[in-house]
């Protein structure tokens, strides 16, 4: 905070006027059987602030004994002048604790002095209290007498995130003062942003002192870049004089935004309206301070003191410091009495003539009593509840404020336990939120409701996802941001070669993206392994062509699944075989007939045309699996040879780059790419070179045909054409590579460090599943189009398999049924085996059995039928004479055996015998 300018006859006053106060309530206090404790003040006397604080500690004493005169302990304020400057600031501690010897000091006002404080309090164990020093970094210090009765600032982070989130702005630039104050929340502040992705391109660093002159420099190069949100974080004085100037500017507009924090939106209240016509439009939060019945009576008590003790000019208006200085003071008060510091000295330190002031501080014995009953004192105070936790106040609810006309109106809250919200009464039943819906309206920079809008250049791509994650991966941290190389009208600012130059002059220091490992470019920079392989190939229009081949019908499957068909057929045959022979007359005969009927009746169930009856029932069931898996092999082959006689192949118009040469077709490159210089080196006439800058250009200059000015073929890098043929598949092909490069590498300087640790991560990545992960994130949805244009591919095992799986298990079960079926129908043959029978004889009687036909279980076979019925008419004709005429009738009905044994579906033909004599005509007379 800068001096305000005050004359030495109105600071002698007031300072005369608070001591006799002091004097007169000491000397009234000594009346009693009270005793005093000295108790320091160090501020800097000639700045509002202070006088301010100093007003609220003398009646927050006055009032507390008023009301609690039993106690036996009376604070004693001895006050120093710290004269703005952290010397002045040690000179007084030292004086106070030497030779007033203080049991405790309230103050200092600044972060910048409290250090040296802490250390002497340390030293002599006097509780050093301070209202106002907010820095993060004094908690660094751990000092068990350092007591911070404020907010630290690291805790005003997370509202200031939050509303950051809110909007979605992805650039934040942070300006701060030049000091420990300033500095000390940034790295906080930096850390939580990079936690939502925020990006922070820039630190806007003002001096304390700054002038206007150097105050208008920085502003205008925060009006050259990009980002258009700032955040504040300095104190008053030097905060005022930002935003007039940034008002003069042009940057308290409709396209910026701004945001201030605690330290500056605290003491709005308390500050001239015409300060604050240079702010219409700022959001600041500022600490919640409860509206109560106490803190609106303290308030008309301050002003009416105000009005009686000070003149016209020194009516400093009261804030939050001035709440919480009062708080201090009540919560020290309460600490000593119940400390119970009767009789608190100082230890003397014992030093020689040749000691410093800072060894002759003696140590307060009472120190470690007060500090640990000032630890345990908790109170409702003026500004919100007082608990101290590890020597500093909680974080409470924040209130987010927007500045509008002559003050400050209250848009929302945020807790730690929900986020914004729009009131202290509403919750989010437990749930953290950033939406912006639970803010009122917000008038804006420029008098608009409409926020702005950021606009960066969000980076992204393949090449940086793989830096990413190779970055990621690094054993330690590598702070980086990304920088576009580009014009201000977002138009590139050079070639592949002059990117890579910027990193050989100190302009980048590395380049990520698609840079080509070249040798002439490796002879300024380093570059890393590869992350990728490339290769130069062409691109040229096809040309459509009918297939025609002999042996097509076998291309719709693999050889592997041709031989896996084959055998699974085979297998079910036998199977159906093993399963019928013993009940199905069909299914028995003679070796070769079986051999056969074993192959035809596998194979016949391909199309369907089995005509064998089937009796049992496991052989029923395994059919109807397998004619599934027919039905399912049949219609995927007729679907592929359809698709194999109906598709094109495409053959491109040009597949030697000689060609064009000779005939003088224009040829296509990318613009900025080393191509060029390939194709020239390749004799292409430079003239006959086209550029394009993208995909839709280059199939724009292909529609134009080389005799109008467009090409009839372009050259680019493997990865390119890829993308390139993802959208224009049906119409061009890629010939080639037609010449092999290195890869793609990140840029770094030459003799970097980073270069083998980059390289280490680089394999790391390659060889691990993030690569394949980012590959498809970023090509997979482009590349189903490459096959599309091409010929349909074989079925492979690996589709049916599944299916095969299935009918091996289902087979295998079956078998294992029908063996264990067997064996119990025919036991006998081992419980009526001779005792001294070996195994393999009775696994032969067992075969015996299995090849015999089972006549019970055949009953119901229609040929066996007809069999019997045969051989009961011959024997009934050979046993009578007269019956002759009869056996011609069974002629006729062994015609008609001879017509259902033919018939479709049917068992086969029975042999003749020679022994039966021929059938006899008969006499249609008889």
């Amino acid at each position: 905070m800068a001096k305000e300018p005050v004359s030495h006859a109105l600071f002698c006053a007031l300072f005369s006027i608070l001591s006799f106060q002091i004097f007169l309530m000491n000397w009234g206090m000594a009346q009693g059987t009270t005793t005093d404790i000295s108790v320091g003040v160090v501020l800097d006397m000639d700045i509002p602030v202070s006088q301010m604080s100093l007003n609220c500690i003398s009646m927050a004493l006055s009032e507390f004994y008023a009301t609690h005169g039993y106690y036996k302990t009376r604070l004693a304020l001895s006050t120093r002048d710290s004269n703005g400057t952290v010397i002045g600031a040690a000179a007084a501690a030292l004086d106070l604790l030497k030779n007033v010897e203080v049991q405790a000091i309230i103050g200092p006002l600044f972060s910048v002095q409290a250090n040296f404080l802490i250390e002497l309090g340390d030293k002599a164990q006097v509780p050093i209290i301070t209202f106002s020093a907010t820095s993060p970094s004094l908690s660094s210090r751990r000092s068990p007498y350092f007591i911070r009765a404020t907010l630290n600032d690291s805790s005003q982070v997370q509202p200031i995130t939050a509303i950051i989130e809110a909007f979605g702005w992805r650039e934040v630039v942070p300006i701060y003062v030049d000091n420990e104050f300033g500095e000390g929340m940034i790295p906080y502040l930096t850390d939580a942003l990079e936690n939502i992705n925020v990006r922070v391109p820039y630190r806007s660093v003002i001096p304390l002192l700054a002038s206007d002159e150097q105050i208008v420099a920085e502003l205008y190069k925060l009006m050259t870049m990009q980002t258009r949100v700032f955040v504040v974080h300095m104190l008053v004085p030097l905060g005022f004089r930002l935003f007039a100037k940034a008002q003069q500017l042009g940057m308290m507009t409709e396209s910026y935004a701004w945001i201030i924090t605690d330290s500056m939106a605290d003491v709005l209240n308390s500050v001239d309206p015409s300060v604050m016509e240079s702010m219409l439009g700022v959001i600041g939060v500022q600490s919640y301070v409860p509206k109560t019945d106490e803190l609106d009576a303290f308030t008309n008590r301050y002003k009416k003191r105000l009005l009686q003790n000070n003149p016209p000019g020194l009516r400093p208006g009261l804030d939050t410091f001035g709440l919480r200085a009062y708080d201090s003071a009540i919560a020290l008060a309460i600490a000593v009495e119940k400390a119970k510091l009767t009789n608190a000295r100082f230890k003397k330190a014992k030093f020689s003539g040749n000691s410093t002031e800072l060894e002759a501080i003696g140590v307060s014995n009472s120190g470690p009593r007060l500090i640990q009953a000032l630890s345990s004192t908790t109170f409702r105070g003026l500004a919100g509840n007082f608990q101290l936790v590890e020597g500093q106040l909680q974080t409470p609810p924040y209130q987010i404020i927007n500045v509008v006309g002559p003050g400050a109106r209250v848009i929302g809250y945020w807790t730690k336990e929900n986020g914004i919200i729009k009131g202290l009464n509403v919750t989010n039943a437990n749930t953290y939120s950033t939406s912006k819906s639970n803010f009122a309206p917000i008038i804006w920079p420029g008098d608009t409701t409409s926020p702005p809008k950021d606009n960066t250049t969000k980076v992204e791509g393949y090449c940086i996802d793989v830096f990413d994650a190779v970055i990621t991966s690094l054993k330690y941290a590598v702070p980086y941001e990304y920088i576009p190389f580009a014009k201000p009208d977002h138009e590139s600012a050079g070639s592949y070669n002059d990117l890579v130059y910027q990193v050989h002059v100190g302009n980048f220091d590395a380049v990520v993206g698609d840079v080509t490992i070249r040798a002439n470019r490796s002879q300024y920079v380093d570059f890393t392994l590869p992350y990728t392989e490339t290769g130069v190939s062409m691109v040229a229009k096809v040309t459509h062509n009918e297939r025609k081949n002999a042996w097509i019908f076998l291309k719709p499957l693999t050889w592997q699944l041709w031989l896996t068909s084959f055998c699974t057929f085979v297998f079910i045959g036998f199977l159906i075989w093993i399963l019928e022979h013993r009940i199905n007359s069909e299914f028995s005969g003679s070796i070769h007939h079986q051999i056969g009927m074993i192959f035809w009746f596998g194979f016949s169930t391909m199309v369907f045309a089995q005509k064998e009856k089937i009796i049992s029932n496991l052989a029923r069931f395994l059919l109807i699996i397998w004619f599934l898996v027919v039905l399912i092999l049949t219609q995927s082959y007729t679907a592929s040879l359809t698709s194999m006689l109906t598709v094109q192949q495409l053959q491109p118009t040009y597949t030697d780059f000689t060609l064009l040469i000779k005939n003088k077709e224009n040829v296509g490159y990318q613009k900025g790419s080393f191509v060029f210089e390939l194709l020239k080196k390749m004799n292409f006439d430079e003239s006959r070179l086209v550029a394009y800058n993208s995909p839709d250009e280059m199939n724009e200059l292909f529609c134009k045909g080389s005799e109008n000015g467009g090409i009839a073929a372009a050259f680019d890098e493997t990865p390119y054409i890829k993308m390139f043929l993802a959208k224009y598949c049906s119409e061009y092909t890629m010939v080639g590579p037609m010449y092999k490069t290195a890869g793609f590498g990140f840029v770094f300087p030459k003799g970097s460090p980073l270069v083998p640790d980059v390289s280490s991560a680089i394999l790391n990545v390659t060889e691990g599943e993030k690569l394949v992960e980012i590959e498809r994130a970023w090509f997979s949805d482009k590349t189903t189009c490459l096959s599309g244009a091409s010929s349909s591919q074989s079925l492979g095992l690996e589709s049916f398999q599944g299916l095969f799986v299935i009918v091996l298990i289902l087979g295998v079960s079956v078998l294992i049924v029908y063996v264990i079926m067997f064996l119990y129908q025919n036991w006998d043959v081992v419980t009526d085996a001779e005792p001294n029978a070996t195994i393999w004889a009775i696994i032969l009687m067992l075969l015996q059995r299995f090849f015999t036909l089972d006549r019970n279980a055949a009953d119901a076979d229609p040929t066996a039928i007809l069999n019997r019925i045969h051989e009961q008419v011959q024997q009934f004709a050979g046993r009578d004479p007269n019956a002759r005429d009869f056996l011609n009738i069974a002629g006729v009905a062994e015609e008609r055996e001879m017509e259902i044994r033919e018939a479709p579906g049917n068992v086969e033909e029975r042999p003749p015998n020679p022994e039966e004599e021929p059938p006899q005509p008969v006499n249609p007379n008889q």
